[in-house]
């Protein structure tokens, strides 16, 4: 058994999932750049079948990631999977997306579980069997390089699942997913459950791969898929920071980080430059919206911060008292170079470059702009800080609406009134105040009175990137379309209920606000548009 864990990376399709993660086809293609330059051996672009601007997504990653570039031309080039349920019309149309790529993959599943089959499928187990059967084969008719998952295996009889995995390997499949779908399993039972599958699947021999794909609703997703690892899976199925259906799925960065950190009990290997994971996962975090929780291993704001007195002391003396990780590992980089106002490009493109941003002319001044104005309020301007500003200016949706001009004024002695300019798509500026019942809420109401798009602002996140009383704001919000409209079409419709994150940064956090709540606006915005225009 080789010592090489692929890594299979679903943050575009069921990390994209998660409600409020929706990204836009031009995210999607950023993010899976960045994954590629990762290292990850295979990126599961997303669900071809589920949308027309899905399957342009897929089709744009296959075509632009999933092959050599002229700007890097050593740089590995992933495998790009499509998801298809077994059915003729989703593999088709996930061919149709991944064929672009070098390394084109078709994933397709179907459920096993007594509970799928009954309430979901309405199939017997027979059906499900001559179904495997003949949709893997069509698939490999198309593609030399096939997944085959059988959905909800970890509730699923044991030996109903050797007798479906020996059909799908008869039919064609190249990799075997076996995917705890509902978060169920206990490590033990999972090591179990892929032992069993690896000893006892008829026709199973070398040139398969078996691999783990877990879900998070009990907390074990990271303990599963290493028992899974650890009983000869050698394909791991995670997303960056976790974020997927429901509770989420493994996390990339605890699973690849685990094998290296323990490499001693583990002996195995990964291709992931580790190095990128903190900036990825900052690039994850600001498209979809959703907040890495300063507790979560490897990438939370807390993993690499001591407080404690007797933590300090220990680290004082030496770092592995209570680190069993270096920061700079994971790309969270000691910065010793100070960054001021008096700071000039070279050492902000350098600085950036170390942190894995590698900008153009173009960029660097728009960059360069930003920091500058940072820096007059700031004495010093930390990484975080720049990373939190590069998010602001480069990894927000296309401008529909920008903010122009913002004025509050708020206090215990009178209402709190809001003065919004806003430049719209046409170009011109426009105008409006409010009152509401504190400056954030005045501001979004005056936005609203412009953008006239009716939503519903579900979650306000808002917290300081670094210390002390010039610290750079960051504010994430969610807002769901409202449907005011009962004759619009189905696909219309969905776009109208999706859930959307924004994100801003500041030091005015009012500011901060606003950007994001427009930057929210600007995806539903994007969105409907073009769901009014393919409908």
């Amino acid at each position: 058994m080789n010592n090489y864990v692929r890594i299979f990376d679903t943050t575009l399709r069921d990390g994209e999932q998660s409600p409020g993660a929706t990204m836009t086809s031009a995210e999607k293609l950023e993010v899976a750049h960045s994954l590629a330059r990762l290292g990850v051996d295979i990126i599961e672009a997303g669900f071809p079948a589920s949308s027309p601007d899905d399957l342009e997504a897929v089709r744009r990653i296959a075509e632009e990631v999933g092959n050599p570039t002229a700007g890097e031309p050593n740089a590995k080039v992933p495998v790009v999977a499509g998801l298809a349920r077994a059915s003729k019309g989703d593999i088709t149309k996930a061919w149709e997306a991944v064929k672009g790529a070098q390394k084109p993959r078709i994933h397709t599943f179907i459920g096993t579980s007594e509970i799928h089959m009954k309430y979901k499928l309405k199939m017997d187990p027979e059906e499900v069997i001559q179904r495997v059967s003949e949709m893997v084969a069509y698939a490999r008719s198309l593609c030399a390089d096939v997944e085959f998952s059988p959905e909800d295996a970890g509730r699923s009889d044991p030996e109903f699942l050797y007798v479906v995995l020996g059909e799908a390997i008869k039919s064609g499949a190249t990799t075997l997913n076996i995917p705890d779908t509902v978060g169920y399993t206990t490590p033990d039972e999972f090591f179990n459950l892929i032992d069993g599958i690896i000893k006892h699947t008829p026709g199973m021999h070398d040139g398969i791969t078996i691999s783990v794909h877990c879900h998070d609703d009990l907390g074990m997703a990271t303990a599963n898929t290493l028992a899974g690892i650890r009983a000869g899976a050698r394909q791991a199925e995670v997303t960056i920071n976790g974020i997927g259906e429901r509770a989420g799925n493994t996390s990339l960065e605890e699973v690849v980080m685990t094998l290296k950190t323990r490499h001693p009990v583990f002996e195995l290997e990964t291709g992931i430059d580790t190095t990128q994971i903190a900036r990825v996962s900052k690039l994850v975090s600001n498209y979809t919206g959703m907040v890495v929780q300063p507790n979560k291993a490897i990438v939370g704001a807390n993993a690499f911060a001591h407080e404690a007195g007797i933590h300090q002391d220990g680290m004082l003396k030496h770092q592995t008292t209570y680190e069993i990780m270096r920061p700079e590992d994971v790309g969270v980089s000691q910065s010793t170079l100070v960054m001021g106002k008096h700071s000039g490009r070279h050492a902000l493109r350098s600085r950036l470059a170390e942190m894995g941003h590698s900008l153009d002319d173009v960029e660097l001044d728009k960059a360069f702009a930003r920091f500058k104005e940072l820096a007059d309020r700031k004495k010093t301007v930390t990484d975080a800080d720049l990373e939190a500003l590069i998010a602001d200016e480069f990894y927000q949706p296309r401008d529909v609406y920008l903010l122009n001009g913002l004025q509050v004024s708020c206090g215990t002695m009178g209402m709190p009134t809001a003065s919004v300019r806003l430049r719209g798509p046409d170009g011109k500026i426009y105008t409006q105040a409010a009152i509401g019942t504190g400056p954030v809420d005045a501001t979004y109401k005056a936005i609203d009175e412009i953008v006239n798009v009716p939503s519903t602002l579900l979650e306000f996140n808002i917290h300081a990137v670094t210390e002390g009383i010039d610290a750079l704001g960051e504010v994430t919000v969610r807002i769901q379309g409202k449907d005011g409209d009962h004759t619009m079409d189905a696909q219309t419709e969905i776009q109208h209920n999706r859930v959307y994150g924004g994100h801003g940064a500041d030091t005015d956090i009012i500011v901060a606000s606003a950007k994001a709540y427009i930057s929210a606006l600007n995806k539903l915005i994007i969105a409907q548009t073009e769901g009014l225009q393919t409908a």
